[in-house]
């Protein structure tokens, strides 16, 4: 039997477009330099961020070792010290290398922890050179405090794993990718602000090359520093572009939590 008026069809709900997901932006990135800045140079908070301040110290020296051993050069001494600084004493080798690697190899290491921050797969891998990289400086550290808060840097790196899918070691990755890339910074601060016993490494280009003064090669190595991160953020924009379901599926495939 047929009606004499069309039955209405129940209306279709439209298709719910995927959620893109949340990426690190230029604001993110500058608080994140401001909060690490000020940790960085205030008494008292300084020792909060003991631990991550070894690891990204560790990282800069083990650049200037790496540099050295590959110019012919021996190390006769190194120092890691969240108060002291760091210094890598070495003999031979090429001078301007080694003293270059540092700055260039926290920077570029910074950046890979910066694209960490655009992918939830990328993070998870980053996450293993972080978890050695905080445990390492301890073969010279004897304070229980910095022992202490290590152990708690490792168990937030463990329980980011937990959070929405691992996505929460995207920021953890991120916040380490930019204390590592503006290394100069903190560097400089501590020269500046707490008189270190060891020099940052724009004093020591100041005394390799005298033409031009301390000042004059921070600014310059703060211009590259600020360069290539701006580098690498525009890279993780045009390289990563999962939505988020699509980043929670790829990293699902990769030790899922």
């Amino acid at each position: 039997m047929s009606l004499p008026y069309p039955v209405p069809r129940p209306p279709i709900a439209p298709k719910m477009a995927p959620t893109p997901p949340l990426s690190p932006t230029h604001d993110q990135i500058v608080v994140y330099a401001v909060v690490i800045f000020a940790f960085w140079n205030i008494p008292g908070a300084r020792v909060l961020i003991n631990p991550l301040k070894l690891f990204t110290i560790g990282w800069h020296e083990l650049c200037h070792i790496t540099a050295a051993i590959l110019t012919g050069g021996t190390v006769v001494r190194v120092c890691i010290d969240p108060d002291l600084g760091g210094a890598t004493q070495v003999q031979g080798g090429g001078p301007t290398l080694i003293l270059m690697a540092g700055y260039v190899g926290s920077t570029m290491f910074g950046g890979v922890l910066i694209l960490a921050g655009f992918d939830t797969l990328v993070a998870k891998i980053m996450s293993f050179v972080i978890a050695i990289g905080l445990l390492c400086p301890l073969v010279l550290v004897r304070d229980k405090l910095t022992i202490i808060l290590t152990l708690l840097y490792e168990g937030l790196l463990i329980g980011f794993w937990f959070i929405d899918h691992a996505q929460a070691l995207r920021w953890y990755c991120l916040f380490l990718g930019v204390m590592n890339c503006l290394y100069v910074i903190w560097d400089i601060a501590d020269d500046k602000y707490f008189r270190k016993a060891n020099d940052s490494d724009a004093t020591q280009f100041a005394f390799l090359y005298p033409q031009l003064d301390a000042h004059v090669w921070a600014l310059l190595w703060i211009f590259f520093e600020v360069a290539v991160l701006t580098g690498f953020v525009l890279l993780g924009i045009a390289c990563f572009k999962l939505d988020s379901d699509q980043m929670s599926a790829q990293a699902a495939e990769f030790l899922p939590t």
